[in-house]
């Protein structure tokens, strides 16, 4: 007998804070090595990307400072909640990534993490910081977006 492989995505974790935080210029979709007991961690839909962010040292891509937490049925072989984990991204993606951090003052921010097919699966965005006046007119425009919905569905 087989197992069936599990088709479609499922959203583990999002970090909302990204989209208010930075203008997001690109997204990448990378593999992530995990070990056994990160796995099953996921599973049970357990992570935050909130401190995330992604480095390219020596043509590798890492992922710094994402928490998934020990599991809890782990014995000693569970990992370390906040270890560096390595990016599994192609060649021309990494080159590109790197030359848009390096020369353009771009960042690598974890947005979401999930199951795809049965694999676990990031997106990363490749961010520009926003100023503080810039997050204020996001939201003004967001609450002027959410008055107007407001008016046309009492109209109704």
């Amino acid at each position: 007998m087989t197992v069936a492989a599990e088709q479609g995505t499922k959203i583990i974790a999002r970090n909302r804070r990204a989209r208010h935080e930075y203008t997001i210029e690109d997204t990448v979709e990378a593999g992530i090595v995990l070990t056994g007991t990160e796995v099953k961690s996921l599973r049970a839909g357990r992570a935050s990307l909130a401190d995330g962010f992604g480095l390219i040292t020596d043509s590798e891509a890492w992922l710094h400072g994402v928490h998934i937490p020990e599991y809890t049925q782990g014995t000693w072989t569970n990992h370390e909640p906040r270890r560096v984990r390595k990016l599994l991204l192609h060649r021309k993606e990494i080159d590109r990534l790197a030359s848009s951090t390096r020369e353009r003052g771009l960042t690598l921010v974890p947005l979401s993490l999930y199951f795809k097919d049965g694999k676990v699966k990031i997106e990363l965005g490749l961010a520009r910081g926003k100023r503080s006046y810039d997050k204020r007119h996001d939201l003004a425009k967001r609450d002027a977006a959410r008055e107007v919905d407001r008016e046309l569905r009492r109209r109704r």
